[in-house]
């Protein structure tokens, strides 16, 4: 598994619009039935409202790659531009198989 975790940050409360309209657009239900999405979603910032966290996982960089070449990096890029939006992002591959790691996860 691999995690994009987004934090979207803007003026005026742009990254909730942004973040609103990608819901209400129906891109976020088009991304989540994308396959091997496993996890799309959006949480705001208690210490900072003009921050949006996305967190965005894949089952591997094969579905990552398929997502980015599809029409909603477009739809994406456009409402990025159009609330004029900064972005920090941090990748992070899963540890779900590694036996070593197992005995400190509860599940």
């Amino acid at each position: 598994m691999i995690t994009v975790n987004i934090r979207y940050t803007g003026k005026n409360g742009n990254a909730r619009k942004f973040a609103e309209k990608m819901i209400s657009s129906g891109t976020v239900d088009k991304i989540r039935a994308e396959e091997g999405n496993l996890r799309y979603e959006y949480y705001y910032s208690l210490e900072d409202p003009e921050t949006v966290l996305l967190i965005d996982s894949w089952c591997d960089q094969t579905a990552i790659d398929a997502h980015h070449s599809s029409p909603m990096m477009k739809t994406i890029a456009g409402l990025r531009e159009k609330y004029d939006l900064h972005m920090i992002v941090e990748r992070f591959v899963g540890i779900e198989d590694r036996e070593e790691d197992k005995e400190f996860i509860r599940k």
